[in-house]
């Protein structure tokens, strides 16, 4: 049976336009969806700790303010310097952010506050995380990951449905699992992929 081709995104378009109203505020949109739900306001650096984009942006020189909706961001400026300076790094921002796969915003109630929670309240907050951000996408692959346990600050996951003996299954993992868990969650040591892979559909280790 061959294998279906693999799925390729169109490339990134972004359009900025900045408020002819407010000389101090323009609007970034995306051919992509930025975030899901919101608005999602950051009013400050200190504000988007632990959000990827809204972290990248306020690296950017002049960037004062962050409001995140759908597939628009609208930034506010803090300096003299003109949009036409800032819009590129801007713009790279986004689109680097679009390209990881890892959601633009990470938020996580945690009433202990980190370093306070337990290997259990660890586990509720590491599934709800997957839950919200993670296995909606690898759901349109027939795939789910779930936390096994959490014990000594390591955390446990296994893979199921597509994901399990998928060889992508490890950069899913790399690049989305574990950048969004040491944010949110940074009571996370380590973090081991306890899957059984040589039993999945397609196991890219030997049986």
């Amino acid at each position: 049976m061959s294998k279906a081709p693999p799925r390729i995104d169109p490339p990134v378009t972004i359009r900025a336009e900045p408020s002819a109203l407010d000389p101090s505020l323009c609007k970034f949109t995306t051919s992509r969806i930025v975030q899901a739900g919101g608005p999602f306001l950051f009013e400050n650096k200190a504000k988007a700790a632990g959000s990827p984009l809204p972290e990248a942006l306020f690296q950017i020189p002049g960037v004062a303010t962050v409001l995140i909706a759908g597939n628009v961001v609208t930034i506010g400026k803090s300096t003299d310097q003109s949009w036409v300076e800032l819009m590129r790094p801007i713009g790279a921002a986004i689109r680097s952010q679009l390209g990881s796969g890892v959601p633009a915003v990470l938020l996580l109630d945690s009433p202990g506050g980190p370093g306070k929670r337990t290997d259990e309240e660890i586990q509720q907050a590491v599934q709800a995380l997957l839950d919200r951000e993670v296995n909606p996408s690898v759901a349109g692959h027939g795939g789910k990951i779930s936390v096994r346990e959490v014990k000594n600050r390591k955390l446990f996951i296994s893979m199921s449905g597509g994901c399990q003996g998928c060889a992508s299954s490890q950069v899913t993992l790399k690049q989305g699992v574990e950048v969004m868990v040491r944010r949110v969650v940074p009571e996370i040591e380590e973090i081991i992929d306890a899957t059984d892979h040589a039993a999945g559909a397609q196991p890219y280790y030997p049986r």
